[in-house]
């Protein structure tokens, strides 16, 4: 069986991209943060997903550490797709998405990462109301694009896994979402 991390920051459209892909491969669909979140509010110390990035690190740290037990418990009998963050843009800086103790946990054959061109993703931002994010100047968001290539590579220094870019521009997501079935059915 197979385990996939797909990453990508908020308004790269990565979870659409997934969305789409899982109609035509046999992979269960795991969101990390909906899990944490699960965690987080059984806990009692976060509502929404905003709040979450915004605890303390080692608030957050317990809480990976739970949800990818939790994961790997899920993982053992089918092909398991994870839709996370590579990292997290925090008040205090930014935060491995999947930290060293996550990736032992996990494991995963390949990395996926969704990205998209700055101000694609800036209007792609402005445009979803379901969220309650901090704003981010294109060089911002650049840079956190850089961080996860980089954070990426480490992962799969870690672990042994693979490492595929993906881009999501506006208008191409039929194309994106073919490569992603391709990238899924060749490993």
């Amino acid at each position: 069986m197979k385990l996939v991390v797909l990453t990508g920051i908020p308004g790269s459209g990565s979870t659409t991209v997934l969305s789409n892909a899982l109609k035509d491969v046999d992979y269960l669909h795991l969101n990390y943060g909906d899990i944490m979140m699960e965690l987080s509010r059984e806990l009692k110390i976060a509502e929404d997903r905003d709040d979450l990035r915004k605890l303390s690190p080692e608030i957050q740290k317990d809480v990976q550490k739970k949800a990818a037990a939790k994961i790997k418990e899920q993982s053992q009998d089918q092909n398991v797709i994870v839709d996370t963050h590579c990292t997290i843009s925090t008040p205090s800086g930014f935060l491995p998405g999947l930290p060293q103790w996550v990736l032992n946990e996990l494991q995963p054959d390949a990395f996926v990462l969704i990205e998209a061109n700055p101000d694609e993703i800036i209007v792609r931002r402005l445009g979803d109301e379901s969220r309650n994010r901090d704003s981010q100047t294109y060089d911002e968001i650049a840079r956190h694009q850089d961080i996860n290539r980089a954070t990426a590579m480490v992962y799969a220094t870690l672990t042994g896994s693979t490492v595929k870019f993906l881009e999501n521009h506006d208008n191409e997501l039929n194309e994106t979402v073919s490569l992603l079935v391709d990238t899924l059915n060749n490993l």
